[in-house]
């Protein structure tokens, strides 16, 4: 069941969408060779708790870490380890989510480790511009395959791939709540979206093809091929005209 939020939801809301979004921008200064992403893992957590939030991934479905951290062909889910250290020219997606007054915001970014190749910008960039690109149809009356197909056309113009196994979701009391959020689709399609959703808006996207699997782990999804993998989200809010972002520093 798709929920519509309330005034009073929503000021909720906003309020996890700002700690997350601080969460990233207090990441992005900590990210350099040298470091690990259990390191980073305990700054995440630190800034939720004093914020008057809770991480909303740390023992979801029994995940271990308050971030998920996803190094080079990793596309997400990435599990926080003191072993897994960040050298010179990796990418590394971050994805995180803070629960504030029972309500969750959830975002994510892909940030260069010191100097990269200009190919790793480039599928950075087009990752993030494919959001934008998508949420221009996020508005009250369109559907939702407006939003997906938007995504999709704008990744595979530029040479990459969407990733199919893995979507975008609804949010708000639960981290992930109906509908489901695919990064490919067709126009005119799916669910009709209405002022006062909040949704998930993420899209995955791999240098290769879209084929994925997951390590033994049983959390870690990487690309088939071995390519290199972006990840862009934030947590947005249906409204009658532009769409509200909820997860901006």
């Amino acid at each position: 069941m798709i929920s519509i939020k309330s005034k009073s939801e929503l000021e909720k809301m906003r309020v996890a969408g700002r700690i997350t979004g601080d969460v990233l921008k207090l990441l992005e200064a900590h990210i350099k060779p040298g470091v690990t992403t259990q390191q980073l893992d305990k700054i995440a957590k630190d800034f939720i708790v004093s914020q008057g939030a809770t991480p909303s991934f740390l023992h979801y479905n029994g995940f271990p870490g308050s971030i998920c951290a996803s190094k080079n062909d990793e596309v997400v889910h990435g599990i926080p380890k003191k072993a897994v250290v960040l050298s010179q020219g990796d990418i590394i997606s971050i994805d995180v989510g803070a629960c504030y007054a029972g309500y969750h915001g959830d975002a994510a970014r892909t940030y260069a480790v010191g100097k990269i190749s200009s190919e790793a910008q480039r599928l950075i960039d087009t990752t993030r511009e494919s959001f934008f690109e998508g949420i221009k149809y996020a508005v009250h009356g369109a559907k939702l395959g407006d939003v997906s197909a938007a995504i999709q056309e704008y990744v595979e113009a530029r040479g990459y791939s969407v990733v199919r196994d893995l979507v975008g979701h609804g949010i708000g009391k639960s981290l992930h709540e109906d509908p489901s959020v695919p990064n490919f689709g067709r126009p005119g399609r799916g669910v009709k979206l209405a002022a006062g959703m909040t949704l998930a808006i993420e899209p995955m996207v791999n240098a290769g093809g879209h084929e994925v699997f997951m390590l033994d782990d049983d959390w870690t999804v990487v690309t088939a091929d071995g390519s290199l993998s972006a990840h862009y989200e934030n947590t947005i809010l249906v409204k009658q005209g532009e769409c509200e972002i909820l997860t901006l520093s």
